[in-house]
């Protein structure tokens, strides 16, 4: 019979495979857990339960804005409301003054949106103006507080309950799914809403939590009890439908014998704290909490294991047998054999497109003229993508979700007008530049209009046109073809294409007309060289989601309904006006007030140019 201590030998050498082979997922999953816990696991505490540490840190974090929160309404209530408000006037006013000092700052925080935003957060100017509010509705101080107190902490306790903690239920999942397979796809996050269960295992963990806080009014039976229920997030993570009390009283059954154990595996994890503390935190990030994680999943495993050997009470309620053990494969096949058959039938080929068509076709997502065989391979790659899920549970690759107890709402919707994996025309690449720099036109004009009463034509060229926006959105469309599979990848990589569009178009822009500017971001938030700021970066990132699989498709498919001589011609008629417009800009380039006209103001005796918008 097997000791203890190589117990915990084998879990701990099953989860260090098991973390080399899904140490990114695992990694990711880990930080961002601990980010929506308020926490950081760059501090370590000695337990070793990654739900514990999360719930001290999150616990620490919430005391934190609570006694700030707490600190700002006894000012409220000691002062007046108009000595307040002039405090606040005079702390935005502040920080607009520091960052003038340095006009060039990344952190900029005297122009913008998102400057503004930061500034009003730090300043407590948005409070304020919900305090007035409350207290227009409450009619004195003290109603006020109370209200805004049970307010702030209902909120808090909303998201720690239905986010933070039933994202941890999901993160669990994904790290016994990674156990036996060897894909964890990040669609999985969605799992809870699949099966319709998200509120239901957020209120499962809610009265574990008071339970818990219950018990731990007798310092005894608070530590016993938080054994005993130690593993209610795996019982969760495994079954999600499974009443509350069920898996209060199954984990209770099954840690029986063990919490002395379960302890000790715990404590077994001091050096790997010593370690983080040593090395300033960073062991913690990128290998001791995956890797707590990982082992606290093959533990809870093992008791599994030993209580369907032990016939424990209720344990027929784990009933997720392919969560720990890879299907038959004649029983894959037959559950998939519809996958089977979608991937048995021969898809049209590009081989019929020869030399540049090909690689148009292949690299850029561009065709030169449409086709039937173009179509009908549109609709039957953006199948085969939805269908590659199932592709990959048929073989093993990935958890079989159609063998799943609870079966999974799935809302498929092939709908060809909206289908982002196609190839796009060349005339219909040209329209939508026109289109797009049209609406980056009116769009900056309309900005301007609205803040200084005016109309200015925004851009270096005199036509309607902004062609930074469509250069940029063709661009997106067209070079990141091969990442409109991954979103997440699509979006990060939008933001630095277009982030190096706007710099370098800023430089050249600069040099070729003796350094005028015609946009400049200096004292917005997080700017470099005034060229790109943070803002104008995260708005190209969603803005070119939005473009690659929203709003290009739309637009594809009225141009698809032109007929095509007419849409050769009206691409032909505005690329000509453009380029006649774009000789003449060069020499006589659009200048003035509102496009690139600057004012300069003096900062504690620091001379400060501020674009003027």
């Amino acid at each position: 019979m097997r000791t203890r201590k190589e117990i915990r030998k084998n879990l701990k050498a099953r989860a260090k495979k098991i973390l080399k082979k899904h140490y990114w997922l695992f990694l990711l999953l880990c930080i961002v857990s601990s980010i929506l816990g308020g926490g950081s696991i760059l501090t370590s505490s000695g337990m070793s339960d990654p739900e514990a540490d999360a719930s001290l840190t999150t616990a620490t974090s919430y005391s934190a804005v609570i006694t700030s929160f707490l600190e700002f309404m006894v000012e409220i209530t000691e002062d007046s409301v108009e000595s307040q408000e002039q405090k606040i006037r005079e702390t935005e006013a502040r920080y607009v003054e520091d960052s003038l000092i340095n006009p060039r700052a990344v952190l900029g925080r005297s122009r913008g949106v998102l400057a503004s935003v930061v500034n009003k957060v730090s300043s407590g100017a948005y409070l304020m103006t919900l305090v007035l509010g409350i207290r227009s509705l409450a009619g004195t101080d003290s109603g006020t507080v109370i209200i805004l107190l049970v307010g702030a902490l209902a909120l808090m306790f909303l998201l720690e309950i239905f986010v933070v903690g039933v994202y941890r239920t999901v993160m669990l999942r994904m790290f016994l799914e990674g156990r036996c397979y060897e894909k964890v796809p990040a669609q999985r996050l969605w799992f809870l809403l699949r099966v319709k269960k998200w509120c239901h295992v957020g209120i499962a963990r809610f009265v574990t939590g008071i339970l818990s806080l219950l018990w731990g009014l007798t310092l005894v039976g608070g530590i016993i009890k938080a054994y005993s229920y130690y593993l209610v997030p795996y019982i969760l993570a495994e079954n999600p439908g499974i009443k509350t009390m069920d898996a209060i009283t199954l984990s209770r059954k099954l840690m029986n014998g063990h919490k002395w154990e379960c302890f000790v595996l715990e404590f077994s994890f001091f050096g790997w704290d010593l370690l983080g503390i040593l090395t300033l935190g960073l062991s913690n990030i990128f290998f001791t909490a995956p890797y707590k994680a990982a082992v606290l999943a093959e533990y809870y495993a093992e008791l599994r294991r030993l209580g369907r050997e032990r016939e424990t009470e209720h344990i027929d309620l784990l009933n997720d047998t392919y969560l720990f053990e890879n299907a038959d494969p004649l029983m894959l096949e037959f559950t998939y054999s519809d996958v089977y058959e979608e991937y048995g039938r021969k898809l049209p080929d590009t081989a019929q497109l020869k030399g540049i068509q090909r690689v148009l076709a292949e690299v850029f997502g561009v065709t030169v003229r449409r086709s039937q065989a173009i179509e009908t391979l549109e609709t039957e790659q953006s199948l085969r993508f939805q269908l590659e899920y199932d592709k990959k549970a048929s073989e093993s690759l990935v958890y079989p979700t159609r063998l799943y107890p609870i079966p999974e709402h799935k809302k498929r919707k092939w709908i060809a007008s909206q289908n982002y994996l196609r190839y796009y025309s060349v005339w219909s690449v040209i329209l939508i530049f026109f289109t797009l720099s049209f609406a980056g036109w009116v769009w900056e004009v309309s900005l301007h209009l609205i803040t200084d009463g005016e109309f200015a034509n925004r851009g270096v060229m005199h036509g309607p046109w902004l062609p930074i926006y469509g250069c940029g959105s063709v661009m997106i469309l067209l070079l990141l073809n091969k990442f409109r599979r991954k979103p997440t990848v699509e979006f990060v990589l939008a933001m630095l294409l277009c982030g190096c569009v706007e710099y370098f178009t800023s430089i050249f822009l600069e040099s070729l007309h003796g350094g005028t500017r015609w946009w400049d971001y200096t004292g917005y938030f997080l700017n470099l060289q005034g060229r790109i700021c943070a803002e104008g970066l995260l708005t190209f990132g969603i803005g070119g989601m939005a473009i690659v699989y929203v709003l290009v498709p739309f637009l594809d498919g009225l141009f698809r309904k032109l007929p095509v001589r007419a849409l050769i011609i009206t691409a032909c008629i505005l690329s000509a006006a453009f380029a006649v417009d774009q000789v003449y800009s060069l020499k006589y380039p659009n200048e003035g007030k509102g496009i690139t006209d600057f004012q300069e103001v003096t900062v504690s005796g620091t001379a400060v140019n501020i674009f003027d918008f």
